[in-house]
């Protein structure tokens, strides 16, 4: 007995999810304002090549984003008391965290 099952190139769906990311990362920006002081030091990050965690050890809510080497910012991210959030990593470019900072969720326009 033969398999028969059509054989469907994993390209244009890699390609489409691609895509989809870049114009995610382009579009990031407009989801947060302005960046304030530094984080509370009960907002922690831990860096990996390919993730950067935030966790938000504080007894309150706290948005934060994360700056980068590069002077890239992250999307302000609202972390609830013990919630966690992940960022980008520093990856093959070591593109680090520099600081975690404080932000204003602004509204996204529809």
């Amino acid at each position: 007995m033969t398999n028969r099952m059509k054989r469907i190139s994993p390209a244009p769906a890699l390609t489409a999810a691609i895509a989809a990311g870049l114009l995610t990362l382009a579009a990031a920006p407009s989801a947060s304002a302005a960046t304030g002081t530094p984080a509370p030091d009960c907002v922690e990050s831990f860096q990996s090549w390919r993730y950067t965690d935030v966790r938000n050890g504080c007894s309150d809510a706290v948005s934060v984003t994360v700056e980068y080497t590069n002077g890239q910012w992250a999307p302000c991210v609202t972390l609830q008391p013990g919630g966690w959030a992940t960022f980008a990593g520093y990856g093959t470019n070591a593109n680090y965290v520099t600081a975690l900072r404080t932000c204003d969720l602004a509204p996204v326009a529809p």
